[in-house]
């Protein structure tokens, strides 16, 4: 679990961003968004009060790794965090498929370029913050063969490999998305196979990050 008066940073791009107001003061009113952020921001609230967490949610729409990188600094350091949450990589495949204008782009990030630039912002973070969580990319599609799936997937390995490398805390969404898509088509959750369509499909990822921390929900009863 998080310590007392500890100030937390989500950051990532359009899933955790999820309609926030970028003008709403750091964790004020309208600025955690609509999605899993929000909902981790409320079980702290209301089953550790006293614990006084501070949520803030800096996703961006359309962010991959490099937009993430440059803005870093800013947005993450300047805060100050005691820890930080990260969610990047599905844009930085999503672009290798999208359609040619996307496709001839010069700044797609491949393989090696992602795994460079997130250790690097982990280079930069993890002497100043008590824990760095990384959370793996996903996509809600249940064929592993899928090409953007599987190419998903290998974006995936190098954020469970960073994070194992640098003793960071890893929280595992897709395996929270498989195991429901076992029993369940991804329509319930979402439309394009990347958004959490609505509170449900961010709420599978809220309750996967917060077992994460091993938050109690049978706390205060």
């Amino acid at each position: 679990m998080l310590e007392k008066n500890s100030k937390l940073i989500f950051i990532g791009d359009s899933v955790t961003d999820c309609g926030r107001d970028y003008n709403a003061e750091p964790a004020g009113w309208g600025s955690l968004g609509n999605g899993y952020a929000n909902l981790v921001n409320a079980a702290l609230t209301a089953l550790y009060p006293e614990y006084r967490i501070m949520v803030i949610n800096k996703g961006v729409n359309g962010n991959d790794i490099l937009k993430l990188s440059a803005r870093w600094q800013q947005d993450v350091l300047d805060l100050k965090p005691d820890y930080v949450s990260v969610l990047i990589g599905v844009n930085d495949v999503w672009r290798h498929f999208d359609n040619a204008v996307f496709q001839q782009r010069d700044d797609l990030v491949d393989l090696a370029l992602y795994r460079q630039k997130y250790q690097d912002l982990i280079d930069r973070t993890k002497p100043n913050v008590k824990q760095m969580m990384i959370m793996s990319p996903a996509m809600f599609e249940p064929n592993h063969q899928d090409p953007m799936r599987a190419q998903v997937d290998q974006y995936r390995q190098v954020a469970e490999e960073l994070a194992h490398k640098n003793g960071l805390l890893y929280i595992d969404t897709q395996k929270a998305i498989d195991h429901f898509l076992e029993t369940t088509s991804s329509y319930i959750l979402t439309q394009d196979r990347v958004h959490p369509g609505d509170y449900k499909g961010h709420m599978l990822m809220a309750n996967t990050w917060l077992n994460a921390i091993d938050f109690d929900w049978k706390r205060g009863q």
